[in-house]
Parts: structure tokens; sequence; C-alpha cells
């Protein structure tokens, strides 16, 4: 069983916000079920590089949180679809200003991550 190392911090809206969005791949999860993509291989198609395992655990925690529904419909094989709840898509115009957001400074904001690689590279290098 997990247990969680560092306690519960929810003083601030900030706070709530990345408890609820905390995970590499939630945002892009947000997005593409509000898209039309519901289907667990379908997100899985759109995220090549997350893992099934990971993907399955964030949605799972999307869902505890309330931002999207999980239907599984029975019949054989399982069938399983997610949709986003009123809540949910709340988040979507704030999403898609933080795309355009980033759009806008792509080019400012790829040279400060690739700059910030190239140093973490050399000191780990440096460390050897």
């Amino acid at each position: 069983m997990y247990e969680r190392k560092i306690p519960l911090n929810l003083n601030c809206g900030l706070d709530l916000i990345g408890e609820v969005l905390y995970g590499k791949w939630k945002i892009r999860l947000l997005w593409f079920i509000n898209e039309g993509f519901q289907r667990p291989s379908e997100l899985q198609r759109k995220i090549p590089d997350a893992s099934r395992r990971v993907l399955n655990i964030q949605l799972k925690e999307l869902e505890q949180h309330e931002l999207v529904s999980k239907i599984i419909y029975a019949q054989m094989p399982p069938k399983v679809e997610y949709s986003l709840t009123d809540f949910g898509k709340t988040l979507i115009p704030i999403i898609s200003a933080l795309g355009n957001w980033g759009d806008a400074n792509e080019d400012r904001l790829r040279k400060a991550i690739l700059k910030h690689a190239d140093d973490t590279d050399f000191l780990c290098k440096n460390a050897d």
C-alpha cells in the first residue's frame, strides 16, 4: 500500500490544482478525452511515450478527483470509455490558454528547456 511521504498541503488554490493535475500525462489525458478519444487504447495511441500502467493510474486519479467518469460496458470483451464530467469540462479553457501560451512562446521555452537539459547533462557527466 502506498504511504505518502510528504503530507498534503492544501492551503491555496495552487496547492489544490497541483494535487489534482500533478502527473506528466494528466493534462494531455483531459485534452484528448475532451477531443473525443475515450477508450484506453485510443489514449495510449495518442500518448505513446506513456506506459499503459501509468495512464491507468493517472486516469484513476482523474476519476477520483471527479474530473473524468469511467463507463464499463458489460460485454465480452469488456469495453471501457472515459468522458469528462461537467467539472472536468471547466478545465478545458484553462488548458487551452496554457497551450496557446506555450505555442506563443515556443522558441523561448524550447531554448530554456534545452539549455537546462544541457547543463544537467554536463553536471552529470562531470560527477562521474
